[in-house]
């Protein structure tokens, strides 16, 4: 069994402090360890042992069996004890010698806040090359008067005075299998053990208002509307000292004049006559950065895939790049001058008819749809 944890001791504390003593001693500390604001190594474990010290420091059953004990409730050792039993998940099972549903509360801990999402809208080339983008977001915040309190300046929430700062009211029932203490949560604080006297003014006694923010957010090359960029602590204000949420970036790409994107590939579609398609030649096809000179070689049907190594996107959290996928789409002439037709007839007579057959392959059914 690991040695017991001196609670007192982690908020430097005497065994006969007062609940305002632990009050102060704990808002102190959690300040200084909160991840947020301290960095340095070990903090986060510090901050998790402060937590757990409070918790069963301010509730006064807890405190008095770890009293006891050393041993903090529920950690083993022990029993507290048939006749002062405290029930929470057997409260179903004593409903009916009590009339009603039994609740243990317990303290309110630290808990990360709400993330949010934002949508961004990039251009095609936005995405490929990355970009950097000032936006406006609206987000919960902590007050920026009270700092999260509730209270006005210069005071503090004070110890409610029908739970004496425990959250928690009590009654005892007796019942054939003995007396039993049925725990609910405190009406007037709502089981927070404190009450604001002198809400500040900001907030309402809240601690937390919205707040519209620009955020400065670099955009790394490669994302597409899969794309998911998280920013790690800019969401929401977390709950009784815990952590802000976070921020998700999506993304609304809009489409290019010719290129179209397949994951990490750029496809676009190359017109040819038939001049150039049986005869070959050599073609300056765009890229995102720039020319390329591609040879289309003699005899080159329609559908033919050209592939330009490493002219496509960039691979978003990995090494290298896609490829520019090049397909020709041979164009037939509607309209021809005297002259052209007089070309196209002679051409046509001195090539080869073929009287052969076929059954249509997928090239060509693709076209019924």
């Amino acid at each position: 069994m690991p040695p017991a944890k001196d609670y007192y001791a982690i908020l430097e504390l005497p065994r006969n402090a007062t609940d305002e003593q632990l009050k102060r001693a704990y808002r102190k500390m959690a300040m200084e360890y909160h991840p947020d604001r301290n960095g340095s190594p070990g903090a986060d474990e510090r901050f998790k042992e402060i937590n757990e010290a409070y918790e069963v420091l301010s509730d006064a059953n807890k405190r008095a069996y770890y009293d006891r004990t050393g041993r903090s409730p529920g950690n083993g050792g022990d029993s507290m004890g048939f006749d002062s039993f405290e029930f929470g998940g057997l409260g179903d099972i004593f409903e009916a010698f009590f009339g009603g549903a039994s609740s243990t509360t317990q303290r309110r801990s630290p808990h990360k806040g709400q993330d949010i999402g934002f949508r961004v809208s990039l251009t095609f080339e936005e995405a490929y090359a990355g970009t950097s983008r000032e936006i406006d977001i609206s987000r919960v915040e902590l007050c920026s008067i009270c700092k999260g309190i509730g209270c006005r300046p210069g005071t503090n929430p004070e110890k409610c005075p029908d739970c004496n700062g425990a959250g928690q009211v009590r009654r005892t029932a007796q019942s054939i299998f003995g007396r039993f203490v049925q725990t609910s949560t405190c009406p007037t604080c709502s089981g927070q053990g404190t009450i604001i006297n002198s809400p500040c003014t900001q907030c309402r006694g809240k601690g937390r208002e919205r707040i519209k923010r620009k955020l400065h957010v670099n955009i790394p090359a490669g994302v597409d509307e899969e794309s998911q960029m998280r920013m790690q602590h800019e969401g929401e204000a977390g709950y009784y000292g815990g952590s802000p949420g976070d921020l998700y970036l999506r993304f609304d790409i809009k489409p290019h004049k010719f290129f179209i994107r397949r994951q990490s590939d750029l496809v676009m579609a190359l017109p040819l006559n038939f001049a150039q398609a049986a005869l070959g030649c050599t073609v300056d096809v765009p890229t995102m950065e720039g020319v390329f000179s591609l040879k289309v070689p003699p005899g080159t049907h329609h559908g033919k895939v050209f592939r330009i190594k490493e002219r496509g996107f960039p691979r978003l959290n990995s090494r290298g790049r896609g490829d520019q996928l090049v397909i020709t789409r041979l164009i037939t002439p509607e309209k021809l001058d005297h002259r052209q037709r007089q070309l196209l007839e002679e051409l046509s007579a001195s090539l080869p008819r073929s009287s052969e057959y076929t059954r249509p392959g997928e090239d060509l059914l693709q076209h019924l749809g």
